[in-house]
């Protein structure tokens, strides 16, 4: 990994999943996350399998675990509400280290965890290997309505900008003696806060008109028009339809 540059959510390199079309990586994350849906709960082999195979894709494509975990930490509201479930269902219960819980709240719990992880894992690897223009690129090329991508896109490119706004405004508070800290304090926020929202409309406004001086007809250009390979297909789709077929057998079998 020598060379490499860690981004918020981008990893830059040059594995060949890096190099995969992005329409490619797409489609491939959503049905690899599809045959892990679809498999049963109770399939617990079928779940290592699925697990040891995006394990496998992580190191192909040269991402540090440590990144990848910690980038998984968004599913921590899912794992409390999960963590919640055995002792909030109903129906037969069992005993776990001296504490009786719901049968099936384990098994809902279960499945929350194993899904939910796998599914994010899955999502951090695509956005970890494929800068988000690339994504909306590669979403454009699938046929997905120009309007949502390119409302996406602007809002992605915009979050940057808001979030400096924040900083300047809150850099602007602290150094004239107004940390807030206490719900008594709210009301500069609040005037804060209205004044970002208007100062960040007006940006945008500005911007707009400065794109449609500039030809700007809905679209954005294309600067990379690579299509993806038949071999590119091949090789990303391997994994999601043996996903497939590990969920197929995991059905058959329950």
């Amino acid at each position: 990994m020598s060379g490499t540059h860690l981004h918020v959510l981008h990893v830059h390199g040059h594995s060949p999943v890096h190099r995969l079309a992005p329409e490619v990586k797409v489609v491939a994350m959503l049905a690899f996350v599809v045959g892990v849906v679809a498999t049963p709960r109770e399939a617990l082999w079928a779940f290592a399998i699925h697990a040891f195979f995006l394990v496998a894709v992580i190191s192909f494509a040269e991402l540090p675990f440590g990144f990848v975990f910690r980038r998984m930490m968004i599913e921590v509201p899912f794992v409390a509400f999960a963590v919640a479930l055995p002792f909030l269902g109903g129906g037969p219960r069992i005993e776990v280290a001296g504490v009786l819980v719901s049968l099936e709240g384990l098994w809902g719990a279960w499945n929350i965890l194993a899904k939910g992880t796998l599914g994010v894992g899955a999502s951090v690897v695509l956005v970890a290997t494929t800068e988000i223009p690339e994504i909306l690129r590669g979403l454009d090329r699938l046929r997905v309505p120009r309007l949502l991508t390119s409302v996406a896109g602007f809002m992605i490119r915009y979050i940057e900008v808001l979030a400096s706004e924040l900083r300047r405004t809150r850099t602007a508070m602290a150094s004239r003696g107004h940390d807030a800290r206490w719900l008594w304090q709210v009301g500069p926020l609040a005037a804060s806060a209205g004044a970002l929202f208007v100062r960040s409309y007006e940006r945008g406004e500005r911007v707009y008109q400065a794109m449609l001086s500039r030809g700007y007809d809905g679209t954005m250009p294309q600067l990379d028009e690579r299509r993806a390979r038949g071999t590119e297909w091949a090789a990303a789709l391997g994994l999601p339809l043996t996903t497939w077929m590990v969920a197929l057998l995991a059905i058959v079998g329950s």
